[in-house]
């Protein structure tokens, strides 16, 4: 590869392709900056046999960036902390809190950090754990957001989040963050989840970063259970930032990628488990 070439692998996803392993969850493998950053280590099963087989080094990752604290994005990230025991580990503090989600008629589902991870969290006595909670530049060319503000009145969390099992407590997962890279076109901006809201979070990041235009955005929007007019209403906000390209992937939704594919006809890319994406750097 190029050394001015950015290139993103997906890792995992709720959907793979051949000899690839699916499941509930989100890792990406960037190449960027002469850097090698694990986005995520999905729920735990899927990310060291698929990495196996797309010839992916987790053990030279330069560094792990987890978007936020849910089971499905932290599940591989002890086993990662063993295979490249020098890789810092950005992460924000509230991403190792106990989080569930409230289903009724169900009983309450623990969806937080898996107990073992959080254990290898705070039992880590090197000072590779990066707690951030505003905008971190990583990497020459690529950061963090850190928390983002809500200021929509259309966008919450996406789900029956709460940080106790009784369900007095709404969690707003205050956690979550995206990662971006600055690209020959623009930026290219990753997300976990956005359960910041995908307005929300293009906003925040045009502003620590100046950047008017996203060429890619790449990742869960978390617009499985959005009405028709947060629908509307985030294509509307997409459409201000002029993207090239959009990825939309694990907790999309089905009628949300229709809906993008629709409103951005030729510029919705498939983004499951095997699919690789190069960028001019």
């Amino acid at each position: 590869m190029n050394q001015t070439q950015i290139r993103i692998r997906v890792l995992v996803d709720n959907h793979a392709g051949p000899g690839l392993h699916a499941e509930h969850g989100l890792a990406f493998w960037i190449e960027a900056g002469g850097m090698r950053i694990l986005f995520d280590t999905g729920a735990g099963t899927a990310l060291i046999p698929n990495a196996g087989v797309m010839g992916v080094p987790l053990k030279d990752a330069g560094m792990v960036v987890i978007s936020h604290g849910h089971y499905d994005h932290t599940g591989g990230l002890r086993d990662v902390m063993k295979m490249a025991p020098l890789a810092p580990v950005y992460l924000h503090p509230a991403a190792v809190i106990p989080r569930f989600s409230i289903r009724p008629p169900g009983p309450p589902r623990s969806i937080g950090m898996p107990p073992e991870v959080r254990e290898s969290l705070q039992g880590d006595k090197t000072a590779r754990i990066r707690f951030v909670r505003g905008p971190v530049e990583i990497f020459p060319g690529g950061g963090i957001t850190g928390f983002i503000p809500r200021e929509t009145d259309y966008e919450d969390p996406g789900g029956p989040f709460f940080l106790d099992s009784e369900g007095r407590k709404p969690d707003m997962i205050e956690d979550d963050q995206a990662l971006w890279i600055e690209s020959g076109r623009g930026l290219i901006v990753c997300l976990g989840c956005c359960h910041a809201g995908v307005e929300n979070t293009l906003r925040y990041v045009s502003r620590i970063t100046g950047a008017k235009k996203i060429h890619a955005l790449i990742g869960g929007f978390h617009l499985g259970g959005a009405s028709r007019e947060r629908l509307e209403k985030t294509v509307s906000a997409i459409e201000q930032f002029e993207p090239e390209i959009l990825a939309p992937c694990h907790c999309t939704g089905d009628a949300a990628s229709a809906r993008l594919s629709e409103g951005f006809p030729g510029r919705v890319l498939a983004c499951r488990a095997g699919e690789v994406f190069s960028f001019p750097g």
